[in-house]
Protein backbone atom coordinates (compact mmCIF):
# COMPACT_ATOMS: atom_id res chain seq x y z
CA UNK A 1 0.00 0.00 0.00
CA UNK A 2 1.26 3.51 -0.66
CA UNK A 3 2.00 5.52 2.23
CA UNK A 4 -0.95 7.35 1.52
CA UNK A 5 -3.25 4.36 1.99
CA UNK A 6 -5.98 2.75 0.54
CA UNK A 7 -7.71 4.82 -2.13
CA UNK A 8 -11.46 4.32 -3.56
CA UNK A 9 -12.05 4.46 -7.48
CA UNK A 10 -15.21 5.82 -8.43
CA UNK A 11 -17.02 4.36 -11.36
CA UNK A 12 -15.94 6.95 -13.79
CA UNK A 13 -12.09 6.07 -13.47
CA UNK A 14 -13.09 2.52 -14.14
CA UNK A 15 -14.92 3.48 -17.14
CA UNK A 16 -12.44 6.10 -18.79
CA UNK A 17 -9.54 3.65 -18.31
CA UNK A 18 -11.69 1.00 -20.49
CA UNK A 19 -13.35 3.03 -23.24
CA UNK A 20 -11.09 3.74 -25.96
CA UNK A 21 -13.23 6.58 -27.20
CA UNK A 22 -11.94 8.48 -24.19
CA UNK A 23 -8.71 9.04 -25.75
CA UNK A 24 -7.79 12.03 -23.26
CA UNK A 25 -8.73 10.93 -19.88
CA UNK A 26 -7.83 6.73 -20.72
CA UNK A 27 -4.32 7.29 -20.64
CA UNK A 28 -4.52 9.22 -16.92
CA UNK A 29 -7.39 6.52 -15.38
CA UNK A 30 -4.92 3.40 -17.06
CA UNK A 31 -2.17 5.22 -15.06
CA UNK A 32 -3.87 5.46 -12.08
CA UNK A 33 -5.30 2.29 -12.05
CA UNK A 34 -1.68 0.92 -12.57
CA UNK A 35 -0.71 2.49 -9.38
CA UNK A 36 -3.15 0.80 -7.66
CA UNK A 37 -2.32 -2.18 -8.87
CA UNK A 38 1.45 -1.87 -8.20
CA UNK A 39 0.79 -1.01 -4.38
CA UNK A 40 -2.56 -2.89 -4.15
CA UNK A 41 -4.68 0.45 -2.37
CA UNK A 42 -7.30 0.46 -4.75
CA UNK A 43 -10.69 -0.24 -3.48
CA UNK A 44 -14.08 -0.11 -4.86
CA UNK A 45 -17.99 -0.84 -3.98
CA UNK A 46 -20.35 -3.43 -5.50
CA UNK A 47 -22.45 -0.25 -6.77
CA UNK A 48 -19.11 0.57 -8.25
CA UNK A 49 -18.71 -2.40 -10.63
CA UNK A 50 -22.75 -2.58 -10.81
CA UNK A 51 -22.21 0.82 -12.49
CA UNK A 52 -19.33 -0.58 -14.60
CA UNK A 53 -21.12 -2.98 -15.92
CA UNK A 54 -24.64 -1.60 -16.91
CA UNK A 55 -22.69 1.61 -18.63
CA UNK A 56 -19.81 -0.50 -20.45
CA UNK A 57 -22.59 -2.90 -21.91
CA UNK A 58 -24.90 -0.04 -22.77
CA UNK A 59 -23.58 3.08 -23.43
CA UNK A 60 -20.41 2.77 -24.39
CA UNK A 61 -19.77 3.50 -28.32
CA UNK A 62 -19.49 0.22 -29.21
CA UNK A 63 -20.87 -1.48 -26.55
CA UNK A 64 -18.57 -3.65 -24.70
CA UNK A 65 -19.64 -7.36 -25.20
CA UNK A 66 -20.90 -8.55 -22.25
CA UNK A 67 -18.44 -11.60 -21.40
CA UNK A 68 -15.88 -9.05 -21.58
CA UNK A 69 -17.65 -6.20 -19.01
CA UNK A 70 -17.68 -9.61 -16.36
CA UNK A 71 -14.20 -10.18 -16.89
CA UNK A 72 -13.35 -6.72 -15.81
CA UNK A 73 -15.69 -6.88 -12.97
CA UNK A 74 -14.58 -10.16 -11.80
CA UNK A 75 -10.94 -8.31 -12.26
CA UNK A 76 -11.72 -5.44 -10.25
CA UNK A 77 -13.43 -7.90 -7.42
CA UNK A 78 -10.15 -8.90 -6.42
CA UNK A 79 -9.44 -5.58 -4.38
CA UNK A 80 -11.23 -4.98 -1.36
CA UNK A 81 -14.63 -4.50 -2.46
CA UNK A 82 -17.28 -2.89 -0.11
CA UNK A 83 -20.87 -4.70 -0.29
CA UNK A 84 -23.52 -2.23 -0.18
CA UNK A 85 -26.25 -3.16 2.79
CA UNK A 86 -28.72 -0.97 4.52
CA UNK A 87 -25.92 0.04 7.22
CA UNK A 88 -24.22 2.06 4.35
CA UNK A 89 -27.83 3.27 2.85
CA UNK A 90 -28.46 4.19 5.88
CA UNK A 91 -25.33 5.86 6.72
CA UNK A 92 -25.33 7.29 3.11
CA UNK A 93 -28.53 8.90 3.61
CA UNK A 94 -27.55 11.19 6.49
CA UNK A 95 -24.16 11.77 4.60
CA UNK A 96 -26.55 12.96 1.92
CA UNK A 97 -28.16 15.38 3.93
CA UNK A 98 -25.42 16.63 6.27
CA UNK A 99 -23.09 17.00 3.43
CA UNK A 100 -25.52 18.56 0.67
CA UNK A 101 -24.63 15.50 -1.89
CA UNK A 102 -26.66 13.21 -4.26
CA UNK A 103 -27.24 10.11 -2.77
CA UNK A 104 -25.11 7.70 -5.15
CA UNK A 105 -22.22 10.22 -4.11
CA UNK A 106 -22.87 10.05 -0.34
CA UNK A 107 -23.14 6.17 -1.21
CA UNK A 108 -19.65 6.07 -2.79
CA UNK A 109 -18.05 8.44 0.13
CA UNK A 110 -19.96 6.57 2.42
CA UNK A 111 -18.55 3.01 0.96
CA UNK A 112 -14.53 4.92 0.94
CA UNK A 113 -15.22 5.56 4.71
CA UNK A 114 -15.85 1.80 5.50
CA UNK A 115 -13.12 0.62 3.49
CA UNK A 116 -10.88 3.00 5.37
CA UNK A 117 -9.51 5.12 2.44
CA UNK A 118 -8.04 8.02 2.73
CA UNK A 119 -8.19 9.35 -1.12
CA UNK A 120 -11.55 8.85 -3.19
CA UNK A 121 -10.79 9.33 -6.87
CA UNK A 122 -13.54 10.64 -8.76
CA UNK A 123 -14.68 12.86 -11.66
CA UNK A 124 -18.18 13.51 -9.36
CA UNK A 125 -16.66 15.71 -6.83
CA UNK A 126 -15.19 18.52 -6.10
CA UNK A 127 -10.88 18.00 -6.02
CA UNK A 128 -9.40 19.19 -2.79
CA UNK A 129 -12.87 18.61 -1.13
CA UNK A 130 -12.78 16.60 2.66
CA UNK A 131 -15.73 15.15 2.90
CA UNK A 132 -16.14 12.46 6.11
CA UNK A 133 -12.15 12.74 6.50
CA UNK A 134 -11.38 11.06 2.46
CA UNK A 135 -9.37 13.34 0.31
CA UNK A 136 -11.28 14.06 -3.10
CA UNK A 137 -9.41 13.72 -6.08
CA UNK A 138 -10.13 14.20 -9.57
CA UNK A 139 -7.20 12.66 -11.79
CA UNK A 140 -8.84 14.62 -14.54
CA UNK A 141 -8.76 18.24 -13.37
CA UNK A 142 -6.51 20.43 -15.18
CA UNK A 143 -3.29 21.07 -13.07
CA UNK A 144 -3.05 24.69 -11.93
Amino acid sequence: MTAGGRTFVDTNVLLYAHDASETEKQPIARELLEELWADRSGVVSTQVLQEFYVVATRKFRPQMRRSEAREIVTLYATWSVVQVDVGLILDAAALEERAQLSFWDALIVEAARRAGAVRLVSEDLQTGRRIAGIAVENPFAPVR
